[in-house]
């Protein structure tokens, strides 16, 4: 049966300005630079001064420069930088301490020598909805609305930022629903659609389109003429099991009385070397490229995140106190950047995050400091590129030589409680990703949630003697949590497992 499409979204596109901008004199601005990723590469490294990189290790265990997988080697300097030691030597012992002297330094730390900071002159974001729609989601009625957040380009018109959003919350609870915020392309879930004597009407309008556009169709219409060629897609299935564990994520947090939205991070900045001079970031730079200092991809998507909880907390549908993050791999890697130098927003769901996540940076073990630094380095601020420095003019530097590392970043959360997520590598959930030198960062981390009156894991802070349980074995009782399921590369097989808990942590009932 040929079904015809009539509905489309207009998705948030970041690229080069559109034909709106074709009234403004564009001659006045510098020409957006266009990289390839090596010219990018290539320009970083050349602007710090690196004469030659490290090379990254295999993901092939067969070829000569494979990644290590012995955890004898694994921790070539096992000591972390202290969370609650100051720069000047002085221990941590109060809350206010650690909010007014030690956190600012492990803030400025991070943004200098890892993810960037962000700029002064970040221009507004003006958040319309394009479309608000009634549909069924499972058993569940739902408000599904579209939302672009226009970025002012008004000093580069040359590039348009144009944040793309669909938030989706039930419409069976009462009152301001929490959210969690998932990085994605977003749809709309289960478009409404035309009833039977508006089917018609579009048909019958169609089929003289058609005609008027190719006159020898109209011998098919009066061949096939109970044929329609737009058709209904299939409707919600009212006697569909009910949600449980194995149901898609949405539909769990529908179904427990939570609201979601899908963030597109590619309508804020591209997922590229090329894109770096485009994006927020190109705004920013007037199409120029980056200096080491700047933000890389990961910031700016949780800047995009903060921007889009922004609108939230103008939607009356949304309990803005009880939003959370959530992302797997790289934009696992972003949840925890959100988390981390965003403080409204109120927990995280950071799964299979590796390398520039929650894995530890100066661990050994499969990905590698130098699998960023040669990679994607443009997920960093440029100074990350230092670490992966064989030569170069301050001379050779490897992960050992961080100020800080991964437990940092979840320290920055504290008191506000985290939820860390893998998978198994039979499954898909590769060992490249390190589990266990996540497991090592989350158990660190636990002194700045214990110093703020928090629960962490309930173990020892010993990271280096705590054994990281078995999979499918949830520590779920405190502030900071942790299980690995026995699926791939992906918190769904977590959700069912998520949910109650952030219920307690946040202290909400859909009663």
């Amino acid at each position: 049966m040929i079904k015809v499409i009539l509905f489309s979204l207009l998705l948030g596109i970041t690229g080069l300005a559109s034909a709106q901008t074709s009234s403004v004199d564009l001659s006045q601005y510098p020409a957006p630079v266009t990289f390839t990723n090596e010219q990018d590469h290539a320009n970083m490294q050349q602007q710090l001064g690196i004469q030659v990189l490290r090379p990254g290790p295999s993901g092939n265990e067969s070829a000569p420069n494979a990644a290590n997988y012995e955890e004898a080697k694994a921790n070539p300097c096992p000591d972390l930088p202290d969370i609650l030691t100051t720069s000047k030597g002085q221990k941590v012992t109060s809350d206010e301490m650690w909010w007014k002297v030690r956190r600012p330094e492990l803030v400025e730390a991070l943004e200098t020598e890892v993810y960037g900071k962000l700029p002064d002159d970040i221009p507004t974001v003006n958040w319309k909805v394009k479309i608000t729609d009634r549909e069924f989601v499972a058993r569940t009625p739902v408000i599904a609305k579209q939302i672009i957040g226009h970025v002012d380009n008004s000093s580069y018109p040359m590039i348009d930022v144009n944040i793309n959003m669909i938030l989706v919350v039930p419409a069976n609870v009462k009152g301001p629903v929490p959210v969690l915020m998932m990085f994605g392309r977003p749809s709309f879930p289960a478009p409404a659609q035309p009833s039977g004597e508006d089917m018609e009407v579009l048909n019958t309008s169609f089929k003289e389109m058609m005609i008027k556009n190719d006159s020898s169709l109209k011998s098919l219409f009066d061949k096939y003429p109970a044929y329609n060629p737009v058709t209904r897609l299939p409707g919600p299935n009212f006697f569909a099991p009910p949600t449980n564990g194995e149901s898609p994520s949405t539909e769990q947090l529908l179904a427990a009385g939570w609201g979601y939205v899908t963030l597109d991070p590619s309508s804020i900045q591209a997922d590229n070397h090329a894109g770096i001079t485009r994006g927020i970031i190109g705004l920013i730079n007037k199409g120029q490229p980056r200096s080491p200092a700047d933000w890389g991809a990961l910031r700016a998507w949780a800047w995009g995140a903060a921007r889009a909880l922004d609108y939230l907390e103008t939607d009356t549908l949304v309990d803005s106190k009880k939003v959370g993050i959530e992302g797997v791999s790289r934009y696992g890697k972003a949840a925890l950047v959100t988390m981390a130098f965003e403080p409204r927003f109120a927990t995280a769901l950071i799964g299979s995050s590796g390398k520039g996540g929650t894995t530890l940076h100066r661990r050994v073990f499969g990905e590698a400091v130098e699998s960023l630094a040669g990679g994607e380095n443009y997920w960093m601020a440029g100074n990350y590129m230092r670490y992966g420095a064989e030569k170069a003019d301050f001379g050779r530097m490897d992960g050992c030589d961080l100020p800080v590392d991964s437990h940092d970043m979840l320290a920055l959360c504290a008191p506000r409680p985290v939820f860390v997520s893998y998978g198994i590598p039979e499954k898909g959930d590769s060992k490249w990703l390190d589990q266990k030198g996540s497991y090592m960062a989350v158990v660190a981390a636990g002194v700045a949630y214990k110093l703020l009156g928090a629960k962490d894991l309930g173990v020892t802070n010993d990271y280096m003697k705590e054994e990281m349980p078995a999979f499918n074995t949830g520590m779920l009782d405190g502030d900071l949590a942790w299980r690995q399921h026995d699926g791939g590369h992906t918190d769904a097989p977590n959700m069912q497992y998520f949910i109650p808990w952030a219920n307690r942590v946040l202290n909400y009932s859909k009663e």
